[in-house]
């Protein structure tokens, strides 16, 4: 017997056409009458980068202007995110109420997924992946490929399509 879906964690690079995953989201929350949870995972700073910021920020006005910085490049994705799941779905209020929250955290991508699908207990999760370079239609994008192989939950992987799909998602 195959579970329930409740819960769906959506996750989106903010890339142009990811609103063409979000659709499929969208499809499976109408279809088994599930919540959305959308989730961007700011990718954190190598340790070298890491290293070097924190030689440039000895003062502590530095860090505190830094992370002032942060915290408003955090709620500029929300409010972007809210609007676009607006446009989206402005037809369908009832989808629209399916979009329960809104997620935007640092980490490292595949790790914050995997966090966040267990503590919002999803039941899927839908991401895209661009399949970029040489061999990009063999391999999947690393995020995608470490979430598949870490977690016991269902996901779908959705390719997203080259070029542009005139999709109105370009100003994320």
């Amino acid at each position: 017997m195959i579970p329930r879906i409740r819960n769906i964690l959506y996750t989106t690079d903010l890339s142009q056409n990811s609103a063409y995953v979000f659709r499929y989201a969208v499809h499976s929350a109408q279809k088994h009458d599930a919540q959305i949870h959308i989730l961007h995972v700011f990718e954190k700073l190598t340790p070298s980068e890491e290293a070097i910021l924190k030689s440039q920020t000895y003062l502590p006005e530095l860090s505190r202007i830094r992370e002032e910085r942060r915290t408003e490049l955090v709620n500029h994705i929300k409010i972007r995110l809210k609007e676009f799941v607006h446009r989206e779905l402005k037809d369908d209020p009832e989808t629209l109420n399916r979009v329960t929250s809104i997620l935007v955290v640092d980490g490292y991508p595949a790790e914050q997924i995997l966090r966040k699908a267990d503590e919002l207990d999803c039941d899927v999760i839908i991401m895209g992946t661009h399949g970029k370079g040489l061999l990009g239609h063999t391999f999947l994008g690393s995020v995608s490929e470490k979430v598949l192989h870490r977690t016991r939950k269902p996901v779908f992987i959705i390719p997203i399509p080259k070029g542009d799909l005139h999709l109105p998602v370009s100003d994320i």
